[in-house]
């Protein structure tokens, strides 16, 4: 299957301000290393330094310099977020799909499974595993991707259904293609376009729900930089030092807010219902 991409509709100055976000925040996280002016958990400083010359935006409240701890605030994040949701994607499709080729007790038990975890709320969910497992990164990885996958699905497999009734699909059964061989070869590439469209949707969902854990004290561990957790150790501060709290919160809202634009840039290209993929 050859997507059809419309680049017509990157000239929305909306979706190219998405996508112009998406692009700065990815270069700063792969960049910070090289453009930090210091190591971002060395303590260096006084506690809470008010901004000068030699620190930019001051430093933290255990004396680390606040301007290279923002820089790689988001490395971490972005990290987990994408590992996470692209095993939820991945898998999930192919859930989804399964079950819409295959039907009968395996669609029922899975779509029943997806019912119960659509009713828990994220962020209750992981926090149970959390306080179980642990706050290490492939534990989280594991959760976003638990979160997830059966929204993925659910859309998937609305998407497939529609596929699977067409010619192409029973030509390959009249050749005698097994159940897998379809889902994977025939069905699979013709779901591609909701696909990357759920993928960008749940980016911004686990970006925003990390940081969401992280201020709750669940998610990216310190001394490991994390907007989120920065937001948390810089609330007590914000009488005297309110840019402790203001400056993650703005990297966290103009990089959720550049993947929502960039989302609906990519269901626009394609010419996807990106409203869909916002169900569960």
């Amino acid at each position: 299957m050859t997507l059809n991409f419309d680049w017509r509709v990157l000239r929305h100055p909306l979706y190219t301000l998405g996508l112009a976000l998406v692009a700065l925040h990815l270069l700063i996280a792969i960049g910070a290393p090289l453009i930090s002016p210091f190591d971002p958990i060395e303590l260096i400083g006084a506690r809470t330094e008010a901004p000068s010359a030699n620190f930019w935006l001051g430093t933290d409240v255990l004396g680390r310099d606040y301007f290279s701890r923002l820089l790689h605030g988001g490395r971490m994040a972005l990290l987990v977020a994408f590992t996470g949701v692209l095993i939820s994607v991945f898998l999930g499709s192919l859930t989804g799909i399964a079950c819409a080729y295959l039907r009968g007790p395996f669609d029922h038990a899975i779509m029943r499974l997806v019912d119960v975890k659509l009713a828990l709320p994220g962020i209750l969910f992981i926090a149970l595993f959390v306080t179980g497992l642990g706050e290490s990164a492939p534990v989280l990885v594991a959760l976003i991707g638990l979160v997830y996958m059966p929204g993925v699905i659910r859309i998937v497999r609305a998407q497939a259904i529609t596929q699977i009734s067409l010619d192409y699909v029973r030509a390959a059964q009249l050749r005698g293609e097994s159940a897998a061989a379809i889902i994977w070869r025939e069905v699979y590439p013709n779901t591609l376009d909701i696909i990357f469209v759920e993928f960008a949707i749940r980016m911004s969902h686990a970006v925003l729900l990390l940081s969401s854990m992280s201020f709750l004290g669940l998610g990216i561990s310190p001394p490991t930089p994390d907007w989120g957790l920065m937001v948390s150790e810089g609330v007590g501060q914000m009488s005297f030092a309110p840019w402790l709290v203001l400056a993650p919160a703005l990297f966290i809202s103009t990089l959720v807010l550049g993947l929502n634009f960039g989302a609906e840039a990519l269901a626009a290209a394609l010419g996807v219902d990106a409203s869909r993929g916002k169900v569960g």
